[in-house]
């Protein structure tokens, strides 16, 4: 086994680790090694948001559109499509890019600045919206369940660790995993704020802190029993848990979740959804994890599951975490309601 934190972030611990030297996990798993040679990379969120049929098409002419832009100029590395139902219920889809660091996106933003500016973007008839995370390579982590197929910033990142990592299957792992966490509380400071720039152009001024997870399963080459037990017992507990953090999140410490479904537009792959969630901070995010009912039962569903297959699962389970300062974030929302992303619980209403 080898460490979740890649050689050159290591350092002398000055906070302890949630696992004794000694333990060893009950299963094998791996994370994402960076062969870009970047201090900081970028992911970007370009969403579109419409209730009806009648708003679908017009929705559908401003993603395709965000996705070509994505693959204009300085491009992102790696793009992908997913939809989910708000829970305002309203019908989102969205555009996720990476690029490797700060400046391949600057350069590729400046292209296409000029459009999100135009005041015809107040009067498409649907909402859009960016939500921009600069996370320092310090302050990301990546986990996999299987070695050869890699997702989102793995996918950018073209490489894993070459043994199965030691800081997994156990509560705080996932802080372990975090080369920052080898000195730093991770604690949040602030609050949002919202900045209205016209009355249907609005930002969010963000907090130190803030935790992000996106989470995620693939059930590509699952066949037979273990299909079925996806079917009728995994998904609908995870499905239960992430209605939880959409409704109720915000007394939990989440500032929105999201239960994506992959769409398989543009050369995506079927059979894959994640949850994506912004946290106050990632104590709240771990409180959630370890201690709250909805995860609890999502734990224990799958642990039967795996018991009842006897380890034996073609299941592939991924995420990446990232814990981001105040100006490593940028959210823009235009025509879009109170619910939406960094607005929800940010708003305030007379």
């Amino acid at each position: 086994m080898e460490s979740a934190i890649a050689p050159h972030l290591r350092c002398p611990r000055t906070r302890e680790r949630r696992s004794a030297d000694d333990f060893q996990p009950a299963f094998p798993a791996w994370t994402a090694r960076d062969n870009t040679g970047s201090s900081q990379l970028v992911m970007g969120y370009f969403g579109v948001q419409w209730r009806g049929d009648a708003e679908e098409e017009k929705a559908e002419a401003l993603l395709s559109e965000l996705v070509r832009q994505l693959g204009t100029g300085v491009s992102a590395r790696n793009v992908e499509r997913a939809t989910f139902v708000d829970g305002a219920g309203w019908d989102n889809e969205v555009a996720i890019g990476y690029w490797p660091d700060e400046a391949a996106y600057r350069a590729w933003w400046q292209q296409h600045q000029a459009w999100w500016a135009d005041p015809a973007r107040e009067n498409d008839g649907v909402g859009l919206y960016r939500e921009i995370f600069l996370p320092r390579m310090t302050h990301l982590e990546t986990l996999f369940s299987a070695s050869d197929r890699l997702e989102g910033v793995g996918v950018m990142f073209g490489e894993r660790s070459a043994e199965p990592i030691r800081e997994h299957g156990y509560w705080g792992g996932m802080r372990d995993r975090l080369p920052a966490s080898q000195t730093e509380a991770l604690a949040s400071s602030g609050a949002r704020k919202v900045v209205s720039e016209t009355p249907r152009r609005r930002c969010v001024i963000s907090h130190e802190g803030v935790a992000l997870i996106r989470s995620g399963q693939d059930w590509t080459d699952v066949t037979g029993e273990e299909l079925a037990l996806y079917q009728d017992r995994i998904e609908p507990t995870l499905r239960a848990g992430m209605d939880f953090l959409r409704d109720e999140g915000l007394a939990t410490g989440c500032h929105f979740n999201r239960y994506m479904h992959v769409s398989m537009a543009d050369g995506g792959k079927s059979c894959r959804s994640f949850g994506m969630s912004a946290w106050r901070d990632l104590a709240a995010m771990e409180s959630w994890a370890e201690h709250h009912p909805t995860h609890k039962a999502i734990f224990g569903d799958f642990l039967q599951v795996v018991q009842a297959l006897q380890g034996r699962l073609d299941l592939r389970l991924f995420h990446e975490v990232a814990v981001l300062q105040a100006d490593a974030q940028i959210f823009e929302y235009i025509g879009c309601h109170d619910r939406t992303g960094m607005l929800n619980g940010a708003v305030q209403h007379c």
